[in-house]
């Protein structure tokens, strides 16, 4: 093998993402100077007991914004079958900052996510406006009031939606589910439903979505913001119940499940 053959290509350059960040930048910051006033007026008690088609003005208003966020990043969202009415765990696999926009984007629902994401600019203001619940990983107090208040949550009728992975991966695989989560279900008499998470062509994971290796949220914000068109899939797969399975099997079935969809099976 002779020198030249073993000096690697430099990437090509993407000539367009000066472009990209010159139309989005004024879309992004049009929805952000509407949409965090609306986000103000409709997040209060009053706004709560107003409906629109059926639902929840809020609930309106965060699905809306968070598809719009997400268009100005780039995003085309398609939805593969049909989220749970009511109470119900939702289960996904975590890729991005951008699965709780995506999710949201559907079907109004709380989370459970890291506490890290409080402090996020714009996604940690709108998720704790939408009921997000924080868990300081690691933190075994932390796990124990959580599980508390989401089946509470649940309890209450409301739709809950956890990443029991833990933290986001490479995206080349769904990587063990922590099962402690599912007890949740079991404690407040609920089904789980699966979700499958997908950014790329044709239903193939795009692995520059990600974090890459030490890259901070702002680096990849910046990164995706500048990316060609990303197409954004959210599938809703057949629900569980826990009836007589351990929690540990039926997060073992929802992971098997949620790689099926994603062709890591």
């Amino acid at each position: 093998m002779n020198a030249e053959a073993q000096i690697p290509m430099a990437p090509a350059r993407d000539r367009l993402r000066p472009l990209r960040y010159l139309m989005r930048t004024p879309l992004l910051l049009l929805h952000i100077l509407i949409a965090v006033p609306l986000a103000l007026a409709v997040f209060n008690p009053l706004a709560r007991r107003l409906s629109v088609g059926g639902e929840r003005l809020d609930h309106r208003a965060t699905r809306w914004w968070s598809g719009a966020l997400l268009r100005c990043f780039g995003l085309r969202i398609r939805r593969v079958g049909e989220p749970l009415p009511g109470a119900a765990l939702f289960v996904a696999n975590h890729v991005s900052w951008m699965d709780i926009e995506l999710m949201h984007s559907q079907h109004m629902m709380c989370f459970v996510a890291k506490a890290e994401i409080e402090r996020w600019p714009l996604v940690g203001w709108l998720a704790s406006r939408a009921g997000t619940i924080y868990h300081r990983r690691g933190s075994t107090h932390s796990l124990g009031a959580v599980i508390e208040r989401v089946v509470e949550r649940l309890q209450q009728g409301m739709p809950v939606g956890v990443f029991p992975e833990g933290g986001t991966g490479a995206g080349d695989s769904v990587r063990t589910f922590h099962a402690r989560i599912f007890q949740v279900a079991a404690s407040a008499g609920v089904p789980i439903q699966p979700i499958a998470l997908c950014y790329g062509k044709n239903g193939k994971m795009d692995l520059g979505v990600p974090f890459g290796p030490k890259e901070s949220f702002l680096a990849n914000v910046v990164r995706i913001f500048g990316s060609p068109r990303i197409d954004a899939e959210v599938h809703f797969l057949e629900p569980l119940t826990m009836s007589g399975e351990g929690r540990r099997e039926i997060a073992e079935i929802a992971r098997s499940r949620i790689a099926a969809a994603l062709g890591y099976a």
